[in-house]
């Protein structure tokens, strides 16, 4: 059985949590931006011809006829220039003091594909590289265009995707894990529904809600068969989460409370605002109990948002069967109209 592992910037919390089902739990990170450049430790990237490591690179570069891969120490990925689709998100198992593979290459998300609806991107791609940090843009007719920010990085805030259209609408972006990934309800989470937890709470019932009282509401994850340690989450920014009906099980709760509902097992489904992001955060972010990200449409950076004083509910190391959203696929909300822009 999982021990649970309490650190100490936690202590603020423990008066709430000792009034708290005991939930078996792993912290991720017992600091916190300490802890993040501890994470990137010897991270760079190498694509397209260049390199991060030693110096910076800006400029333009020109597109490959086909898939193109982004490598670093600790990640790895490749891309479409045609969308910027990524496929085969992969930690490569580099040793780190953050390291949640184990040591052994871990497949994560099998491709992140956004619907350009017949737009295909053209020209060159503006590439920057600074130390563990990279970016590429690409565009292509009618205002639209396409951003990707990575860190290479063990864990933290470390990957987005940031669409922009000409006119003003969302872009649907379809998320699929790896064979050996799954999402799953986390049950550390639906066993502390509805209650507050920070450093700013003075009650587990009442709060008072804030930036660092925050109340539990469920919570999705992506987990690995084969790194039982690896915790990541989807990350939305000015983004819309598309229910697919026949998957997800029919959790529900008098919070009213459905996060976990039409989700399936290995997809999800996102319409991005122009200019929003979507990306995913791993380790003690992926399992802060913190309120949702403010709106941004403009240079939103990929980052680790730890602050040390949210609660942090972590993860089972062995995740029940019955938290595993079932069924993997469907093709349910594939064809939903756009939502709002």
């Amino acid at each position: 059985m999982p021990v649970m592992l309490i650190s100490k910037r936690f202590a603020a919390l423990a008066a709430v949590m000792m009034a708290a089902p005991l939930v078996s739990v792993v912290v991720a990170a017992p600091a916190a931006q300490a802890a993040s450049s501890r994470f990137c430790v010897g991270g760079s990237y190498t694509t397209l011809g260049r390199t991060g490591t030693s110096n910076r690179f800006r400029g333009t570069v020109a597109a490959p006829a086909g898939r193109f891969t982004v490598q670093g120490r600790y990640t790895r990925f490749t891309v479409d220039p045609a969308n910027f689709a990524i496929y085969d998100y992969t930690f490569t198992g580099a040793p780190n003091v953050g390291d949640m593979t184990g040591g052994r290459p871990t497949a994560v998300f099998a491709s992140k594909i956004p619907d350009l609806r017949g737009v295909t991107l053209a020209g060159g791609i503006r590439l920057e590289l600074r130390d563990e940090e990279m970016s590429i843009i690409r565009t292509g007719p009618g205002g639209v265009s396409m951003k990707i920010q990575a860190k290479d990085c063990a864990q933290g805030g470390i990957f987005q995707t940031e669409p922009e259209r000409g006119d003003g609408t969302r872009t649907r972006i379809v998320h699929t894990a790896a064979d050996t990934a799954f999402y799953y309800d986390n049950p550390n989470f639906r066993a502390q529904l509805g209650r507050f937890l920070g450093s700013g709470c003075t009650s587990p019932v009442t709060g008072p809600p804030g930036d660092f009282c925050v109340r539990v509401t469920p919570r999705v994850n992506p987990g690995s068969e084969t790194a039982p340690r690896l915790i990541i989450r989807d990350s939305a920014q000015v983004a819309t989460r598309i229910p697919q009906a026949s998957c997800g099980p029919d959790f529900t709760n008098n919070l009213g409370l459905a996060e976990t509902r039409d989700h399936c097992g290995a997809t999800s489904i996102w319409d991005v605002a122009s200019g929003g992001r979507m990306g995913f955060v791993t380790g003690e972010d992926a399992t802060e109990v913190a309120n949702p990200p403010t709106d941004c449409t403009e240079d939103c950076q990929a980052q680790n948002q730890v602050r040390g004083r949210l609660g942090n509910l972590g993860f089972p190391l062995n995740v029940p069967a019955g938290s595993r959203l079932t069924p993997r696929t469907s093709s349910d909300g594939l064809n939903a109209p756009l939502t709002a822009p």
